[in-house]
């Protein structure tokens, strides 16, 4: 069908206080004893609209609150309109592209609604199913799931749809980018034909946007932050460095500056990830590393103890950069420039928090000066070189930027096997060896508004 929004007005500031949203005592009472005061600009909006039945589009980043703006006012609904629970039939379905990003947002549930007496479950794969099948068989109001391990516990009969109220759908694009359109559309008709849609997403590409038409129905639309925008309070900087000196160089600013003390580094592949946690290690800097080859129990003890100081360092690939939401980390370090500008955005947006401030490293090799230069395109940002560090290569510094090959050819360069194939097969979406991903796959550095460096 086509797409009907009633836009409204984005948002930069909130004055209302939680207080005079329209939300059962209870669940005013969780977020009081939270320390929840004001809504976030998404919240503020999201919340009356949801309320009132609607379906929503939002576009919002990460870190914008956008789990509560969807959660507070489904559990209102679940409080006010109770009823008896069936086992195997959730009244809410939750689908979201990470393991990690379904726990946090189950652990949010379990705050907020603490005082509901209500039931919810959180699925994924990687573990075994057993706990999982039991907390469903026993009911539950909401299920947080990921899409493949929804999908074989749906043909295995332990989860039926038919009596859904609300389907919500969060990171669509991040779920487009790790190839689960397939399962959503498995998912899609299995749904009832009347149900309450919320969908979000950080971007809104062409795919995004054909699947909200195939899902929302006269949804508002709310968009608190444009896309690719990054948090102010951010600091930005770029080092240029051989890439043979990059582990050094990492080494070197975490020995030298004592307040990079909660520091989240993001590599492209995860043998890298291993690589950079063990050269950390040796020289005396607690790490410990996440992707997706690791067991969920090694993952969730690397974020625990990361989150409770007792590492120092966490290095991930681009599957945790949503699913991250750790208070405190005082710097993103880009160990490698991501070849698409929205992760970009997403990786440094898991600093400077809930207000506070936070930096930004990108380490840039001769061969990612492409990709620095779609970034700086992209966020409108001219982002300021550091050169004072013993590895700065100013032959890098003044390289030409040089687009990588073009989608659909063979190997090409250091990128050829990443995102999800070799270089003559390119990742689920076509891209290539070492393309530069679906934001600017032709030649994106012959046009914008910086200069070259």
């Amino acid at each position: 069908m086509a797409f009907n929004s009633a836009s409204l007005p984005p948002m930069t500031t909130t004055t209302k206080t939680f207080a005079s949203l329209n939300l059962a005592d209870p669940i005013q009472q969780a977020l009081k004893e939270a320390g929840y005061e004001k809504p976030t600009p998404i919240q503020e909006q999201a919340i009356p609209v949801v309320l009132q039945g609607h379906d929503l589009l939002g576009i919002a980043q990460t870190g914008t609150g956008k789990t509560a703006a969807f959660s507070l006012p489904i559990l209102n609904h679940l409080f006010l309109n109770r009823k008896r629970r069936e086992g195997k039939s959730p009244r809410v379905l939750i689908l979201t592209p990470t393991r990690e990003l379904a726990l946090q947002i189950h652990k949010n549930l379990l705050a907020y609604g603490k005082h509901l007496g209500q039931k919810y479950a959180v699925i994924f794969g990687g573990v075994g199913q057993g706990n999982q099948v039991r907390d469903l068989s026993m009911g539950v109001e909401v299920l947080v799931a990921t899409p493949g391990r929804l999908l074989d516990l749906l043909q295995q009969k332990h989860i039926r749809l038919d009596k859904l109220e609300v389907f919500v759908l969060d990171e669509a694009d991040r779920m487009l980018d790790m190839g689960f359109m397939r399962d959503i559309q498995k998912i899609l008709p299995l749904l009832p034909a009347v149900r309450h849609n919320l969908f979000f997403s950080a971007t809104m590409p062409k795919e995004i946007q054909e699947l909200a038409n195939t899902i929302l129905r006269n949804p508002k639309k709310i968009e608190v932050t444009p896309p690719a925008t990054v948090v102010k309070k951010i600091k930005q900087s770029v080092l240029f460095v051989e890439r043979k000196e990059k582990l050094n160089l990492l080494v070197h600013l975490l020995k030298e500056n004592n307040l990079l003390y909660k520091v989240l580094v993001f590599v492209e592949m995860k043998h890298h990830a291993n690589k950079v946690a063990e050269k950390l290690e040796k020289n005396g800097i607690s790490a410990s590393a996440i992707h997706g080859n690791k067991s969920q129990g090694a993952r969730q003890r690397a974020l625990q103890e990361f989150t409770d100081d007792k590492i120092r360092v966490l290095v991930a690939t681009d599957i945790a950069s949503r699913g991250i939401d750790i208070d405190g980390i005082t710097h993103v370090i880009n160990f490698d420039l991501p070849n698409v500008p929205e992760s970009y955005v997403h990786r440094i947006g898991r600093t400077a928090r809930a207000g506070s401030e936070g930096d930004a490293i990108s380490l840039c090799a001769l061969d990612e000066k492409f990709y620095l230069y779609a970034i700086e395109k992209e966020t409108r940002t001219q982002i300021p070189v550091n050169t004072n560090h013993p590895y700065h290569s100013e032959s890098v510094a003044r390289a030409a930027v040089q687009p990588p090959p073009k989608r659909g050819g063979g190997g090409g360069g250091h990128r050829g096997q990443g995102r999800g194939g070799s270089g003559s097969g390119g990742s689920k979406r076509g891209g290539s060896g070492g393309g530069a991903g679906r934001s600017f796959g032709k030649g994106g550095g012959k046009k914008g508004g910086f200069k070259k460096r």
